[in-house]
């Protein structure tokens, strides 16, 4: 059994080792890898040169390394990383099909072929016990977890169009998601979480710096949006609340934000929700004399805000978590108003 005031040191283990795992492995990765795996100007990418997508070979490498670490260094409790185990198995599956979509880039991997990839990992987590359990119907539940694994992954990858926009976010949902899943005997994701902030601290800097600039890729994006849609399903919400399982919504709420304004935004346009599109939210504000800077700072502050509601919803009362989600979407609503009315930059 883990002795409890060794906790806080395992947390804080978990987070460095897989820091530093990510900033040593990503300069390794792209010594080996680089001139494989390149991410070309062209449609909505304006930079200047070639740019390698090894941001998700590095995070991996991190997060796993620093979860084996942990598992082998620790008695944790029986049972505990029965879920872990489907988490990863999952996670690897994704990261391999980002790898691959990587390595065909510009054209990619056919939306099918990810599609159906991407609903194996679904299964395998279902196989190990890790899904949406509001209703007692299984297949409803199963159902509502394919949309949520699939949309989530999807949503990452769709909001990696800027220099840390993407692993910012994954940062502050991670952080959110383990302040909230602390009190928690689903240690996994207590850990797992630990592990993605770590892996996140340790890649972002590589994002911005232009002697070793580096993006996430397909393989980066997807990852992290995997994790966070899998580690949000396993813990409680709703000790204080009825509705406080809803705190995921906001936990990842600029992310799903971002991607339904701009499904919205092209259906409103008669133009395909899944293809490659100006009216993010984050390109309407930079066509718009908005640094990235200022954009990144909104951005993070706006994800702080929503965690902190997902916080408050998960220990108040029924009717002031009403009151939250109905503060959320009001300004949720508001912010797609100005945004539409912002001109998007020619595709």
């Amino acid at each position: 059994m883990i002795k409890e005031m060794t906790i806080p040191c395992l947390y804080f283990s978990t987070i460095a080792i897989a820091c530093l795992v990510t900033v040593l492995s990503l300069p390794l990765c792209r010594a080996l890898l680089g001139k494989y795996f390149l991410d070309t100007p062209g449609g909505l990418k304006h930079h200047a040169a070639a740019v390698p997508v090894l941001g998700g070979c590095a995070i991996f490498i991190g997060l796993t390394a620093s979860l084996i670490f942990i598992r082998l260094t620790t008695n944790f409790p029986t049972g505990t990383l029965h879920s872990l185990r489907g988490i990863l198995c999952g996670a690897a599956i994704i990261f391999a099909l980002g790898i691959l979509d990587d390595l065909k880039k510009p054209q990619g991997l056919h939306f099918s072929v990810k599609l159906a990839v991407q609903c194996l990992t679904v299964l395998c987590l279902i196989r190990y016990g890790v899904h949406i359990t509001l209703f007692d119907a299984p297949l409803l539940s199963y159902a509502l977890t394919f949309l949520w694994v699939l949309g989530l992954t999807n949503a990452f990858n769709l909001l990696d169009i800027a220099d840390g926009l993407c692993v910012s976010q994954a940062l502050v949902a991670a952080l959110g998601l383990w302040l909230i899943a602390l009190p928690s005997e689903q240690l996994y994701i207590n850990f797992c979480a630990c592990a993605l902030v770590g892996a996140c601290i340790g890649f972002w800097p590589y994002n911005h710096t232009k002697k070793m600039k580096t993006f996430l890729g397909d393989s980066g994006s997807t990852l992290l949006g995997f994790l966070l849609a899998a580690l949000t399903m396993g813990t409680g919400y709703s000790e204080h609340s009825h509705i406080g399982f809803l705190a995921p919504l906001l936990i990842l709420a600029v992310p799903l934000f971002d991607t339904g304004f701009v499904s919205i935004m092209r259906l409103l346009q008669r133009k395909n929700p899944l293809r490659g599109s100006p009216d993010h939210a984050a390109l309407r504000l930079k066509n718009n004399a908005w640094s990235l800077r200022k954009i990144l700072v909104l951005f993070i502050s706006a994800a702080l805000f929503f965690n902190i509601l997902a916080f408050a919803v998960t220990c108040l009362d029924e009717a002031y978590a009403i009151l939250i989600y109905l503060l959320a979407a009001g300004l949720l609503t508001a912010a797609a108003v100005w945004l539409a009315r912002l001109h998007a930059p020619q595709p």
